[in-house]
């Protein structure tokens, strides 16, 4: 079967799911549908129509994508576009996770896979109610239990629909901390050994802190 007959059924099947679909999962879809044809299509032909229709719809013309995410493809609006889809839905869904329930997925979603306990170690209070909103609104599964620590407690980790609302593939395309935090904030500031010499002044040197975290000499006469 050529590919320009297999896309538009592509396309038609990324459009209509409701979640996010495999090559594989494409493959069997498109075989059952077409099941009449002496002809079943692949896995290489499946790719590689995935790959013309990304190409056709990175074109400038197009509000949308098709990217892999959540662990398929799907039909994603981009970036330009986020703020102004954000008021349909986005906002209302983060707006209704507080302030610890973010924390609290932050953590999973970084050191996971992760025991309610290891959790409320590293945020110092008590996780239970944040835990049981982040399961209600499925962005954590549990995965089991750890069988290393008396009790055998129960492992957390993010789900397919953490990373579908998120827009990555995997938790490796999570932002690095490094990215997160800015190397400002963990780093010494640098300064020059020539602002530590006084011979040449009666003035003592006297240091301050900028609002960009760079250090200020500030002369202060005796």
């Amino acid at each position: 079967m050529e590919l320009q007959t297999i896309i538009p059924h592509i396309e038609a099947l990324i459009f209509a799911s409701e979640k996010p679909l495999t090559a594989l999962d494409i493959v069997e879809l498109i075989n059952n549908a077409l099941g009449f044809m002496d002809e079943r299509i692949n896995l290489d032909q499946v790719e590689s129509s995935i790959e013309g229709i990304r190409e056709k719809y990175n074109s400038e013309f197009y509000p949308f994508e098709v990217k892999e995410s959540g662990g398929g493809w799907q039909f994603l609006t981009k970036k330009d576009f986020h703020k102004t889809v954000a008021q349909l839905n986005g906002d209302k869904f983060l707006k209704r996770l507080s302030t610890a329930a973010m924390e609290t997925l932050a953590i999973i979603a970084y050191k996971q896979p992760i025991t309610k306990g290891e959790i409320e170690s590293i945020r110092g209070v008590n996780s239970d109610y944040s835990i049981q909103k982040l399961l209600e609104k499925e962005l954590i599964v549990i995965t089991g239990r750890s069988e290393n620590l008396p009790g055998k407690p129960l492992v957390y980790a993010t789900s397919k629909n953490f990373m579908d609302y998120f827009g990555i593939n995997t938790t490796e395309d999570l932002p690095k901390i490094k990215e997160v935090i800015s190397e400002q904030i963990i780093q010494p500031t640098l300064i020059n050994d020539a602002d530590f010499k006084t011979a040449e002044t009666d003035n003592e040197i006297n240091f301050s802190v900028n609002e960009d975290r760079s250090l200020i000499k500030n002369d202060i006469e005796n």
